[in-house]
């Protein structure tokens, strides 16, 4: 699964990265080097303007944990942080995401953690690292959203009346990251962005063919603090190599 990651790019370096077209400069996130489930993050997506219909491409914060129309509450999504790739277009929490309702969601890197056996001298333990693509470049993590209606709150216009949840698709782990987790989250490559958050695409086939390993494979893996563990602890020293201690009494 993809339980954390890092966002540290800035809004405007979004909207350029991206070829964003719409987005508001009063919404902030602030960087983050250990985004959590239920935190917001950013999300590029299109959506089609209702008063010319014309098809904009958007910066917006998201609340990562995707909760389905049909939920009861929110607290659902804190469960559904992570869709797999090999069920997404049929699983009832994400076929109708999955056909009309993709994201890219920027990350600098995620974060996995390696089960490590007990020894005679140390106990069981899970070390985590730090995943990223070897040229330093922003990952688009392929994601889906959602809209949710708060049922106890009867004006629509009213704050938390209507809230947009997302989640990241997942797949069987390869190189740097495939010796850490067996999961690790998919990407969209630069030049299938359009194709992917294209609301009029709808082909299932089609949009899996466009799921990509992040940085085509090409990641570099580093064992970090435990720090990680804790929402907590934020800050560019998460991601601060160290040396593993040995595995093996």
């Amino acid at each position: 699964m993809c339980g954390r990651f890092v966002s540290t790019r800035g809004p405007q370096d979004l909207v350029d990265l991206f070829d964003v077209t719409r987005w508001d400069p009063g919404q902030a996130l602030d960087p983050s080097w250990n985004v959590a489930p239920t935190d917001d993050v950013w999300s590029v997506l299109e959506r089609v303007e209702r008063d010319t219909g014309e098809i904009t491409r958007q910066l917006r914060p998201l609340r990562w944990g995707l909760v389905p129309s049909w939920a009861k509450n929110l607290s659902v999504g804190a469960k559904m942080i992570n869709a797999r790739v090999e069920t997404v277009a049929e699983k009832p929490a994400y076929r109708r995401a999955f056909a009309k309702r993709r994201c890219l969601l920027p990350a600098d890197g995620f974060y996995e953690w390696q089960a490590v056996a007990a020894t005679e001298t140390t106990k069981a333990r899970k070390q985590p690292y730090f995943i990223s693509p070897e040229d330093g470049r922003a990952m688009a993590l392929a994601g889906l959203y959602e809209f949710w209606r708060a049922p106890d709150v009867s004006d629509d216009d009213a704050p938390g009346a209507w809230w947009t949840t997302c989640t990241i698709i997942t797949t069987e782990a390869t190189d740097a990251a495939g010796r850490v987790h067996p999961r690790m989250p998919l990407t969209i490559a630069p030049g299938d962005w359009s194709a992917w958050l294209d609301p009029a695409h709808q082909d299932p086939a089609e949009l899996r063919a466009l799921l990509t390993a992040p940085a085509a494979g090409h990641l570099d893996s580093r064992a970090v603090s435990t720090a990680v563990n804790s929402v907590r602890n934020n800050g560019p020293h998460l991601l601060d190599e160290i040396t593993e201690p040995p595995s093996d009494g």
